[in-house]
């Protein structure tokens, strides 16, 4: 009998994984733009020489960024697509491993063209940055409707704090100064954590700041000449990356507003507030926008900060919630195939994951315009047209 047990498990362990094997090498399609420009893609590689890396494991290194642009094009009859993850970018997979329990990364088709020429026009500068351990790639989908939307989007993958990036070909891995370990704590606004969160959201929003002038430089030569809005960027980003954002445009005077996506907040910012305009978005459960019913410590913490925030901020501000969905769910990390073990490890709503991004898209596209752009924006001000949408404040 014992036999026969064992033997029936195995064979269904063994259809089990080539089920999962199956579907990860099935193609999977990123949720199309919505906007009307085609979307070009390039990858560029700066170092911020007025900085010391205080995050790089090797004392006295000047602060080295991967940035990642999407932008309005207008592509020749020779344009080739650009690949979701070029390289060693491919090493973004869980565990490293390509295709192992997760759609294999060669089979995500995104929009973008590679390295197109760009649309005519000027257009705004949109800082994107990502979460904490995750990088500029895993948010194709919001990248790419933005820049069909008109906007230069400038994805920053913060060098040490996310689990890879690649700087001149070389995969670069994450320290503890960068990714504290101190993170792995249940409430992120106590000791140790706090003093790390407010240090580190400095760091990336002086990279956010970084990327965003030398995007604004472009406008002068090359490729991007002539089609650069130097003069205006909203500053998003998901997580920790929301928090940075925040904080970028807390101090830079080209900042038209931002939009933090499920980020718990950190940094001067939670005190000074914004004087320009604020977009939070939270997920079903969470409290970064002041909202909520907490589940424990960490949740009452994060409730507290959002509303200190709220109250030390001057500019208009929208809050929504987007009801099952859950932190992960702002990224691509929704639209993947993923074996049950593993996704059961991540924090993925019950919600479609493209039409969560489809959501998410839509609010930021509608925030982004009428902060850069002076446009009314119904969705911004009426009844939301999505029944996974709640709205928590609105800006009068």
């Amino acid at each position: 009998m014992l036999l026969v047990l064992v033997l029936g498990f195995a064979v269904a362990l063994g259809g089990y994984v080539g089920y999962v094997a199956i579907r990860a090498a099935q193609p999977v399609t990123l949720p199309a733009p919505t906007g009307a420009y085609p979307v070009g893609r390039t990858i560029i590689g700066w170092t911020d020489h007025t900085r010391t890396d205080s995050l790089a494991p090797q004392p006295g290194t000047p602060r080295e960024l991967s940035v990642w642009l999407w932008y309005p094009a207008a592509p020749g009859p020779d344009a080739q697509p650009a690949p979701y993850t070029p390289g060693a970018w491919s090493g973004l997979h869980l565990g490293g491993v390509p295709g192992l329990g997760e759609t294999g990364f060669d089979e995500v088709h995104d929009h973008a063209l590679a390295d197109v020429p760009v649309a005519g026009g000027r257009f705004p500068i949109a800082v994107l940055a990502p979460g904490l351990g995750l990088a500029a790639p895993q948010y194709t989908t919001i990248a790419e409707n933005l820049a069909s939307h008109g906007y230069l989007v400038t994805g920053v993958t913060p060098t040490y704090s996310a689990n890879l990036t690649v700087l001149n070909g070389q995969t670069v891995s994450a320290t503890d100064a960068g990714n504290p370990p101190v993170f792995d704590a249940t409430d992120l606004h106590a000791g140790p954590a706090q003093a790390a969160g407010d240090r580190l959201v400095g760091i990336w929003a002086a990279d956010d700041r970084f990327a965003a002038a030398h995007v604004a430089a472009l406008d002068s030569s090359g490729r991007f000449a002539g089609h650069v809005d130097a003069t205006t960027t909203v500053y998003l980003g998901h997580s920790f990356g929301g928090a940075a954002a925040l904080e970028a445009c807390s101090s830079d005077p080209h900042c038209a507003g931002a939009a933090d996506l499920d980020g718990t907040q950190y940094g001067t910012v939670v005190h000074t507030g914004l004087t320009k305009p604020m977009l939070l978005v939270g997920s079903e459960n969470s409290c970064i926008t002041g909202i909520c019913q907490p589940a424990d410590a960490g949740d009452q913490a994060d409730r507290d900060t959002a509303r200190v925030l709220l109250a030390a901020t001057t500019g208009p501000t929208w809050c929504y919630r987007i009801n099952g969905a859950e932190h992960f769910n702002f990224s691509d990390y929704g639209t993947y195939y993923l074996a049950a073990p593993i996704r059961t490890q991540l924090a993925l709503g019950p919600i479609n994951g493209a039409e969560a991004l489809t959501i998410t898209g839509a609010y930021l596209t509608a925030f982004a315009d009428h902060v850069t752009r002076g446009r009314p924006e119904p969705l911004l001000t009426g009844p939301p047209p999505y029944p996974q949408v709640d709205v928590q404040r609105i800006a009068s």
